[in-house]
C-alpha cells in the first residue's frame, strides 16, 4: 500500500489522528517508535533544524525535497510534507507535488500566501488573490490526477489578513476544486474553530503551537469540534531545545550522563543491531 494509501485510510477510520511534527530522520524514527500513526514534516522546524533561519521562505524546494526525502525513507508512516506556496506559479506547484511525491511522501500542503511566506503564527503575512490561490490548488490536484500518488491539503492564511469569511469560502473553494484535505491556519478562537469545521466539509486539520494564536486544544476536544487531523508541529523541537540548553549548561561545569539517554540506546535508535545482522549476512571468509 502506498503512502498515500496509508493516509486514505487513516483519514476513513474513526477518530482523531494526532501527528507530532518532525524535522530530520531522526525525530521521524523517535514519533513511529512512539507509535503515532503518521507525521508532520513542517517547514518552520526544517527550517530551523536545517539552516538555522525563520520559516519566512529563505528554505528552498530542494532543501525542503531532500529533508523529505530522507524522512520518509526512514520510516513506514505517513508523512505529511510542507510545500509553501509551491515554490513558484502553477507549473512550479505541479513539480512541488510531483516531487514530494516522488521523495516517499503521503500527502503534500500547498498554501496562498504570498511569496515569500512566512510561518503562520508570525506577523507580518500576506495572501495572493483568490483567483491565484485556486490556481495554485488547481495544478496541485492536476498533478495528483495525472499520477502523482500523494494527497493534496490546502492550506489558507486569509483568517490574519481578511477574516472568517474570505477564509472559509477559501476552503470552501479549495474542496470544489477537489482538495482531500483542507487547514485554515490561525483561527483565533474556538467559536472561529468550530465555524470553520461546521461550514466547511471533508477532513480538516487544526495546527496546535505553543503559545500560538490558536487556543492550545487537547485532540479529543479537537475532533468533538469537527478536526480530523491535529498536528503539534514544533512540540519536539521545543523540548529537544530545552534538553539541549540544559545539557550544554552541564558541559560547562561537569557531565552527569545519568541525565541523559544511553549511548547504547542511540545505537539502537539508529539501527546498529540491524547493520550487525546484515554484516553477518553478507559475511565471507
Amino acid at each position: 500500500m502506498s503512502q498515500a494509501k496509508k493516509l486514505q485510510t487513516l483519514l476513513d477510520a474513526p477518530g482523531i489522528i494526532t501527528l507530532p511534527g518532525c524535522y530530520d530522520a531522526m525525530s521521524a524514527k523517535l514519533i513511529e517508535r512512539a507509535g503515532f500513526s503518521a507525521t508532520f514534516m513542517g517547514g518552520f522546524a526544517v527550517s530551523a533544524a536545517r539552516i538555522g533561519l525563520p520559516d519566512t521562505g529563505l528554505i528552498s524546494y530542494s532543501e525542503m525535497l531532500d529533508q523529505g526525502r530522507n524522512i520518509a525513507s526512514a520510516v513506514s508512516i505517513p508523512v505529511i510534507g510542507d510545500g509553501d506556496t509551491g515554490y513558484g506559479n502553477a507549473i512550479n506547484v505541479k513539480r512541488t507535488v510531483q516531487g514530494y511525491a516522488g521523495a516517499g511522501m503521503a500527502c503534500v500542503m500547498i498554501e496562498d500566501q504570498l511569496a515569500p511566506k512566512r510561518c503562520g503564527h508570525t506577523m507580518g503575512k500576506q495572501i495572493v488573490s483568490r483567483d491565484e490561490a485556486a490556481t495554485r490548488i488547481r495544478a496541485a490536484v492536476d498533478a495528483r490526477e495525472e499520477g502523482a500518488d500523494i494527497l493534496i491539503m490546502a492550506r489558507t492564511d486569509a483568517n490574519a489578513t481578511d477574516g472568517m469569511d474570505e477564509a472559509v469560502d477559501r476552503c470552501k473553494m479549495f474542496r470544489d476544486l477537489g482538495v482531500d484535505i483542507t487547514f485554515l491556519e490561525a483561527p483565533k478562537d474556538q467559536a472561529e474553530m468550530e465555524r470553520y469545521c461546521a461550514d466547511v466539509s471533508g477532513p480538516k486539520m487544526a495546527n496546535m503551537v505553543e503559545q500560538g494564536k490558536t487556543p492550545f486544544l487537547p485532540p479529543q476536544q479537537l475532533e468533538d469540534i469537527g478536526y480530523k487531523i491535529a498536528i503539534f508541529p514544533v512540540s519536539l523541537m521545543l523540548a529537544g531545545i530545552r534538553a539541549m540548553e540544559e545539557t550544554l549548561a552541564v558541559l560547562q561545569t561537569g557531565h552527569d550522563p545519568a541525565k541523559a539517554v544511553t549511548f547504547h540506546h542511540l545505537q539502537e535508535i539508529v539501527g546498529f543491531p540491524e547493520y550487525y545482522e546484515d554484516e553477518k549476512t553478507y559475511a565471507f571468509d
